[in-house]
């Protein structure tokens, strides 16, 4: 897992809404019986932006081939096609980790598609041991994702795989 230095850091001051159990819950109450990976993808990104405070977009990414192509999202239009290996994004599949990023203009090859995006998270989604997308979540609040943060959206899309692929 890369990580960028934390010296942003406000952690209680971005609290979710709801506990991580809470949300997973919920989530799962979302996603059961549904198999279409656009719908379930759609309803995590909206139920990721209802939760999450301080947020400008957050969305998912479908890997195809040798780039990541735009899926689901809540927030302003965004990017199309994410080469493999740059930006955030592109990071992500190339290392098969979780980005945590306090300054994305200090990110090398950073691709901003929303100027005011300066914080970003970005976990990698696995069917099975295969990585088939990135969710992504932009914060204009600089340093905006904790390790907690981290570890409560990579429960939430460990949820979302369970439910998406392992049905």
């Amino acid at each position: 897992m890369e990580t960028a230095q934390s010296q942003f850091h406000e952690p209680a001051a971005h609290a979710p809404e709801l506990s991580c159990n809470e949300a997973t819950a919920q989530l799962e109450g979302l996603l059961s019986g549904e198999t279409d990976l656009i719908a379930n993808a759609a309803n995590t990104s909206a139920f990721l932006n209802s939760i999450l405070p301080d947020l400008n977009w957050v969305g998912f990414y479908f890997l195809h081939g040798d780039e990541l192509v735009l899926g689901p999202f809540q927030g302003n239009p965004a990017c199309v096609r994410i080469p493999v290996g740059r930006g955030v994004c592109g990071t992500c599949v190339a290392t098969g980790a979780t980005q945590r990023v306090d300054d994305v203009h200090s990110f090398p090859g950073h691709i901003a598609c929303d100027l005011r995006s300066r914080s970003e998270l970005v976990v990698p989604v696995r069917s099975g041991a295969k990585l088939v997308a990135v969710l992504d979540i932009d914060s204009p609040v600089p340093g905006r994702f904790s390790t907690e943060d981290q570890e409560y959206v990579e429960a939430l899309i460990a949820c979302f795989e369970r439910c998406q692929f392992d049905a």
